[in-house]
């Protein structure tokens, strides 16, 4: 079973790997030698990301973070619950979605700008249902919301693949595999903020009640994180933080929202 140390886009995306050495898909990245660069100003302002790009590139990282982790089929218990829970869920505000099962030991799960939502199998053993698919929502609501489509264009921007990209007159050029890895680790270490954290556990909340399950589902799932951040787990859910005090109050306002919500 692989070690996925590294995702696509998590519950607060907090990932510092400046100077460090990486896996993402059970390959082992060295910042200090890939081909990542900063992209210059002149470079910047030539490219224009269309959606139809942002959704392109984000199919192909997940095409090559699919083939290089192990995904738990329909045959098996983890594929066969995530397909239970989410048969009837095609799609978000006009969004496909497509859903699958990472066979990995990290707490994580992750959602992408062409409506692939990826869950970590290590995650699903600690969640119920309803704390489940509360965080696939709150997922879901950084697509909906735009946040995933900023990060990719930020982390695109950013790597070596934008030179050609300028240069070819502002179209998004085809990745290499080792560009795809080098994307992947890139808009990894986006971070959303509180304001955009708040608005996808909002999306949570809603998505978990709206298709029937507990109001409750958000609060939990941050609560119980938050203890096994503070636990023997903590190197694999330390990923899913911003900060201890955010998730805090993260949860305080989910089970504030879900009494409200129930005493209406």
């Amino acid at each position: 079973m692989k070690k996925f140390i590294i995702l696509l886009v998590t519950i607060a995306l907090a990932c510092p790997y400046a100077g460090a050495q990486i896996k993402v898909g059970g390959k082992t990245l060295d910042k200090k030698t890939t081909k990542l660069i900063e992209a210059g100003t002149d470079v910047v302002s030539a490219v224009t990301l269309s959606d139809s790009d942002i959704i392109r590139l984000s199919r192909e990282a997940v095409e090559w973070m699919d083939a290089n982790n192990a995904i738990a089929g329909e045959d098996t218990e983890y594929g066969a619950r995530l397909k239970r829970l989410t048969e009837n869920i095609t799609e978000a505000e006009g969004l496909p979605l497509n859903f699958k099962v990472y066979h990995v030991v990290d707490v994580n799960a992750f959602a992408c700008g062409d409506g692939s939502i990826r869950v970590f199998s290590s995650l699903m053993d600690i969640m119920d249902d309803d704390e489940l698919m509360a965080i696939i929502g709150h997922e879901i609501g950084h697509v909906v919301h735009t946040d995933v489509k900023d990060a990719m264009k930020t982390a695109y921007l950013a790597s070596a693949a934008v030179n050609a990209a300028g240069a070819a007159g502002g179209t998004a050029a085809k990745l290499s595999e080792s560009e795809l890895g080098e994307l992947a680790q890139a808009f990894t270490g986006a971070q959303f903020s509180q304001k955009q954290e708040f608005a996808a556990d909002d999306y949570g909340f809603k998505f978990a009640v709206d298709n029937g399950f507990s109001p409750y589902g958000m609060a939990s799932s941050l609560e119980k994180l938050l203890e096994l951040s503070q636990g023997e787990k903590a190197s694999t859910v330390r990923q899913m933080f911003s900060s201890h005090p955010d998730t805090e109050k993260r949860a305080v306002r989910m089970r504030e929202k879900a009494e409200a919500y129930t005493q209406q």
